[in-house]
């Protein structure tokens, strides 16, 4: 098992190196191209659809939980069931979006979205499209979902570079073209949805005979999928509204500039957390696995060592950015926007807690009891919005809204603990002795170094001597003498390979 999760942990990260290097570049092209306002107006357009698919995310969780379950248990048929009614579901799901989008989505943005005048019949364009990207990629879940639960990540890996590579292209396309490069981006990433929804379908059809949709409308499955993704889609919107909620929210009190630093700020979170979710995805599927087949215990320790690997990890690369974040910024975009530095530094810090709690909430969807948990965790993020819109219209700045949702993870990770206590008996005092105690010493031993190593030194080796801080910290509190025992042992061996 351990083996598995290497091997595809591996996978992912090169598949996420050659995304991150790609994206970062693109981003700087596209933000340069475009200018700071199209910049804007995409990314807020962009995101006010995706909103809108919040049936999608929430399907998209059920459909992962249920192909991985029936994997668990080692029921092909009940596998082929599954996918096949959560294919049709993911259709129909793509046309209420496409009704929402053309009915309460339109009026919203004809009549809310702050937009200059100039710039709205192209804006009209780029929402249109990004309807059809949208129903597109929701189509496409299934598949993605399939090959997860099979931890097929080589393959998964490979698609997703196919994609940043086609968007690199976007880029040179951008540069040499004299059309409106506002809708010649958006209409070339709607290109750009199609074909990799295309290259899925085609690889699990192929790959996979329990990925053969065959319609039938049987209740004992679809019910139960159903049941678990209308909860799961009251915790999808609330979480929909901390991220492009709060993105719309800030358009109508700043405008479309403040939009183009939450996107920055965005870019660089999803590049960061993206060292993290990658081996989180590969974690994922044991989790739910080894649930099914009541490995408690193991289950525990996976969980466990996720947290803690996960939080390094994260911290290992967050620290020395924050410190010299202006500095990065200034580096990849040349023209900041306004804001962006502060969000960055506060989308990064609610990753962190983010990064910690995704193993938790891996092992209570894998229990399948997800009402309480969408229900309470669910009502603390809606409170979100509500309690950012009473701040900004009392006349706080655009980045107390970050507050609110580092605020609200917290709360959010103190349920989650409470519940899978209550759900499969976890121990709040182990859990304390191994994750919470050496987070805490990690963060108090690495902290003082770092901050003392950037007064006194550049940026290059700030981050070589915090991570080496780290490494170390990481060695003697975060690893078991078990899993020290074993890198030592892995290392000798593989230099009297090479010697």
């Amino acid at each position: 098992m351990n083996k598995l999760i290497a091997k595809n942990t591996l996978y992912l990260y090169f598949r996420m190196l050659i995304s991150m290097g790609v994206g970062l570049y693109t981003s700087r092209v596209v933000l340069a191209t475009l200018g700071v306002e199209d910049y804007g107006v995409y990314n807020v357009v962009g995101g006010m659809v995706f909103m809108l698919s919040f049936l999608n995310v929430s399907m998209s969780g059920a459909t992962s939980r249920f192909l991985t379950f029936a994997l668990g248990k080692n029921d092909k048929a009940e596998f082929q069931k599954m996918f096949s009614a959560a294919l049709t579901i993911h259709i129909l799901i793509a046309f209420i979006i496409l009704v929402l989008a053309e009915t309460a989505g339109l009026w919203f943005f004809e009549n809310k979205i702050v937009i200059a005048p100039d710039r709205m019949n192209a804006a009209r364009i780029v929402y249109q499209l990004s309807i059809i990207s949208t129903m597109a990629t929701i189509i496409q879940a299934p598949y993605n979902a399939a090959i997860i639960a099979y931890e097929q990540m080589n393959v998964y890996a490979y698609i997703e570079i196919l994609s940043v590579c086609l968007k690199l292209s976007i880029v040179f396309l951008l540069i040499v073209a004299h059309w409106d490069k506002l809708i010649l981006y958006a209409f070339l990433m709607l290109l750009v949805s199609f074909l990799i929804a295309i290259t899925y379908g085609i690889f699990c059809v192929k790959r996979f005979k329990n990925c053969r949709y065959q319609y039938e409308w049987n209740k004992n499955v679809i019910y139960p999928m159903l049941t678990f993704t209308g909860w799961s889609a009251f915790g999808c919107v609330a979480h929909m509204g901390t991220t492009q909620g709060i993105n719309i929210l800030l358009n109508l009190f700043f405008g479309t500039v403040i939009n183009a630093a939450y996107g920055i700020a965005a870019q660089v979170n999803g590049a960061i957390t993206s060292f993290v979710s990658n081996f989180q995805t590969a974690v994922n599927p044991q989790i739910v696995k080894l649930y099914a087949a009541g490995k408690m215990n193991d289950l525990y320790n996976l969980m466990f060592e996720n947290a803690k690997f996960s939080f390094s990890l994260m911290w290992l690369l967050l620290l020395p950015l924050s410190l010299r974040l202006e500095t990065v910024l200034h580096v990849w975009l040349v023209e900041v926007p306004e804001h962006a530095v502060l969000f960055c530094r506060l989308a990064l810090v609610q990753s962190l807690i983010v990064c910690v709690q995704r193993p938790f909430v891996m092992a209570i969807l894998a229990t399948g009891k997800i009402r309480l948990f969408q229900m309470s965790v669910g009502t603390v993020l809606l409170s979100v919005l509500p309690i950012s819109y009473f701040f900004l219209k009392a006349g706080m700045t655009p980045h107390t809204v970050f507050l609110i949702c580092i605020g609200a993870s917290v709360v959010e990770l103190l349920l989650e603990l409470y519940l899978l206590k209550k759900w499969i008996n976890l121990s709040l005092v182990a859990l304390s002795k191994t994750i919470l105690i050496p987070i805490f010493l990690i963060i108090t031993c690495t902290l003082p170094t770092a901050i003392w190593v950037n007064h006194y030194c550049s940026f290059i080796l700030t981050t070589l001597i915090s991570g080496l801080s780290i490494c170390i910290a990481a060695y003697f509190i975060v690893f078991t003498t078990e899993t020290r025992t074993k890198a030592i042992h892995y290392i000798k061996y593989k230099v009297a390979q090479r010697f």
